[in-house]
């Protein structure tokens, strides 16, 4: 059942990443190229926890790229917000 979870998070996750990398086509911000590298990151922890084993989220690795996830959202938001919006 793990296993089942963490492959529909996985997909789930690179669909997020191939919807903002479309936003970020059309609209040319980089906001959504934040939140691409995000989500593709978390779908790449997903699938090697998955490699591992169920309890590798437990695990430094999976906390350390959480925060780097975390860090991604974070720095997509506060360059939304610097003014720069676009380029």
């Amino acid at each position: 059942m793990i296993d089942f979870l963490l492959g529909g998070i996985a997909v789930a996750d690179l669909v997020a990443v191939l919807l903002f990398a479309s936003f970020h086509r059309r609209t040319h911000d980089r906001f959504f190229l934040f939140f691409a590298a995000a989500f593709g990151v978390d779908a790449v922890t997903r699938v090697w926890m998955w490699h591992q084993d169920a309890y590798a989220e437990r695990g430094p690795v999976s906390y350390a790229t959480r925060l780097l996830v975390y860090g991604l959202i974070l720095a997509g938001i506060a360059y939304k917000n610097r003014g720069q919006g676009r380029s």
